[in-house]
């Protein structure tokens, strides 16, 4: 574990830190990701066998990016960002672009971004705000039917993880904002950060998870409520220590 002299802070975002700004979490009770069974839209094998419904749910996902604006937790935690004297590393399972508008510089998108794009050819990878057609040539090899959503789909190896692994080895704080518990490898990481020798471990969700007993403090409410009222408190505390 780091010194507590600048404690190394980790911070894992999942789907609810932007739900009260409007975006849409991964997977409703009924089990479908916006009226879709996640097989039809969030695999490799659906990209192969139906390009067109894949496209055009990423390209409705993309186009829902301009209705909705950051919200006061995406805020606080770029008011921590740049205020937290110690080690820092802000890692997202969202798609979403809020805490680059918010401000946010320190931060891994594991999942990928809907605002991106590759080849499945050249490995090209684009940034992309228009929609994309099963018939859109890649910019750099030309090639049709070859790009996709830079999304980290099921059965498909997250981004970062070397980075995120080595950061979880030395932090002091583990602070968990809006994740379901349910989607691995990220659901490990609290545990991860324990076995480690981390100290203080915080989870900020509506409601408990399945992985809330990893953690030695839980905080229940919207994010744009606690996770304000959390970093002025941890503020407080790099202070003092």
């Amino acid at each position: 574990m780091a010194s507590l002299t600048h404690p190394q802070l980790v911070i894992l975002s999942g789907a609810g830190l932007s739900a009260e700004s409007g975006v849409a979490t991964f997977r409703a009770a009924d089990g479908l990701w916006e009226g879709h069974r996640i097989e039809d839209v969030a695999t490799p094998e659906a990209f192969m066998r139906v390009p067109g419904l894949v496209q055009h749910f990423y390209n409705l996902r993309r186009a829902g990016l301009k209705t909705v604006e950051p919200n006061a937790a995406h805020r606080a935690l770029v008011r921590l960002e740049k205020a937290w004297p110690g080690g820092f590393l802000h890692v997202t399972q969202n798609v979403d672009d809020l805490n680059e508008r918010a401000g946010a510089a320190r931060l891994l998108h594991m999942h990928g971004q809907l605002k991106k794009v590759r080849c499945t050819d050249c490995r090209a990878v684009l940034g992309w705000e228009a929609d994309l057609e099963v018939t859109t040539p890649c910019p750099e090899c030309e090639q049709v039917g070859k790009l996709r959503p830079d999304i980290v789909w099921f059965g498909e190896m997250p981004y970062y993880i070397a980075e995120i692994m080595r950061a979880l080895e030395t932090v002091d704080i583990f602070l968990c904002i809006g994740t379901s518990g349910v989607v691995y490898p990220a659901a490990g990481f609290a545990r991860l950060a324990a076995e480690k020798g981390c100290q203080r471990l915080i989870e900020v969700n509506l409601d408990p998870t399945s992985i809330s007993s990893h953690f030695t403090e839980r905080r229940h409410g919207p994010a744009s409520i606690e996770v304000p009222r959390l970093v002025e408190e941890l503020l407080a505390y790099s202070v003092a220590s």
